[in-house]
């Protein structure tokens, strides 16, 4: 990634299956922004999956992915959560959840073979998505009078923010959003017009 604004996730919702000697393994990977919804998706499987012997995960959130955590789920400890969350770490994913769900077939893996197992349904989950690179954002309030409403229209138009809001009246006003890279360019611009006041929200 070439800047701190940009950042890699999933687009959508993916899964895998695979069996490794008698155990069987779901791989599920959910694109997501909170950690609420991370909660959600998790009750969702465990009440899916009420009878599996485990449900491992690992997540990362942030667009420099300051919040991570990762969980055995009862297997011996770094089995499972660890290499989960190593293959999120090895594709630069984040706001990434990956659950694997593993029913016990009755042969123990051992240590190293479970955490191949996991790092593997990690990774084949993550061969199965099709991932985005996506840009943080600023988002700028501008309020301006009716009179002056070209000047910020032709700003807005040489800058290109997205319009997330409009409002025009005798007292107008926009809600932009801008890569984040690109956003004081804007706010200066806008400034510079007189009666127009910016704020960052």
């Amino acid at each position: 990634m070439d800047s701190a604004d940009t950042y890699l996730t999933i687009d959508a919702p993916a899964e895998y299956v695979c069996r490794e000697r008698s155990s069987k393994f779901l791989a599920y990977a959910y694109p997501v922004q909170s950690v609420e919804q991370i909660g959600e998706r998790l009750a969702a499987l465990r009440k899916q999956y009420y009878d599996a012997t485990h449900h491992c995960y690992a997540w990362r959130l942030g667009a420099q992915a300051e919040q991570f955590r990762a969980n055995d789920d009862g297997e011996p400890s770094g089995t499972a959560g660890k290499p989960i969350l190593g293959q999120l770490l090895s594709h630069n994913l984040t706001d990434c959840l990956i659950v694997v769900v593993r029913y016990f077939g009755g042969t123990k893996l051992g240590v190293s073979g479970l955490i191949q197992a996991y790092r593997e349904s990690a990774q084949e989950v993550i061969a199965a998505s099709k991932i985005v690179e996506k840009t943080v954002d600023t988002t700028v309030c501008v309020e301006f009078s009716y009179v002056i409403m070209n000047d910020v229209m032709r700003v807005v138009k040489e800058e290109m923010p997205r319009i997330e809001e409009q409002q025009f009246d005798n007292l107008c006003s926009m809600k932009l959003s801008i890569r984040q890279s690109r956003a004081q360019r804007l706010i200066d611009r806008l400034q510079k017009i007189e009666g127009a006041a910016t704020e960052i929200v």
